[in-house]
């Protein structure tokens, strides 16, 4: 169990629903790295998801699910790189509508309701997509990422 007070424990009404997500890609593409933070020593090919803000557009209801955006980044490396970028986000959509089908549970985390994409995946210059004045780094010659936006709603999980 995490090392929070009680009190604080027997507040919390919905998890983290990254880890949702998280999961979802993980069981569905065992062999390919997902992760929430870029490592310092990343491989030719990893996922990155990220949930975006909601700008006070939150559909949730706090009594029964949660709901939020995600951004799923692949990240990989030539050779052929931008081809593989395509293909990987092409079965990111699969494990996400297959996972949409099914309505998988999680014990502790919930199950899923909904998954859509908002944004099918394209190619981006950048390490993120800047949101404001900020400007992020260029990705390496021969490394490619490609982005798509998906909304995710859940099932809070039964506590008892």
């Amino acid at each position: 169990m995490i090392d929070l007070p009680v009190s604080v424990l027997a507040l919390v009404e919905l998890t983290p629903i990254e880890d949702i997500c998280l999961r979802i890609l993980r069981e569905g593409l065992p062999d390919v790295p997902v992760v929430s933070l870029i490592a310092d020593n990343a491989p030719g090919l990893f996922i990155i998801v990220r949930r975006l803000p909601a700008l006070g557009d939150w559909r949730g209801d706090p009594r029964f699910t949660d709901q939020a955006r995600f951004s799923i980044n692949v990240f990989t490396q030539d050779p052929d790189g931008d081809e593989k970028g395509a293909l990987v986000s092409e079965a990111v959509r699969v494990v996400m509508r297959n996972a949409w089908l099914a309505h998988p549970n999680y014990p502790g985390l919930g199950s899923v309701i909904s998954i859509k994409m908002r944004n099918e995946p394209s190619r981006k210059p950048d390490w993120a997509t800047s949101t404001g004045p900020v400007q992020y780094a260029d990705l390496p010659t021969g490394m490619w990422r490609y982005e798509s936006t998906y909304d995710l709603e859940i099932r809070k999980p039964n506590r008892r």
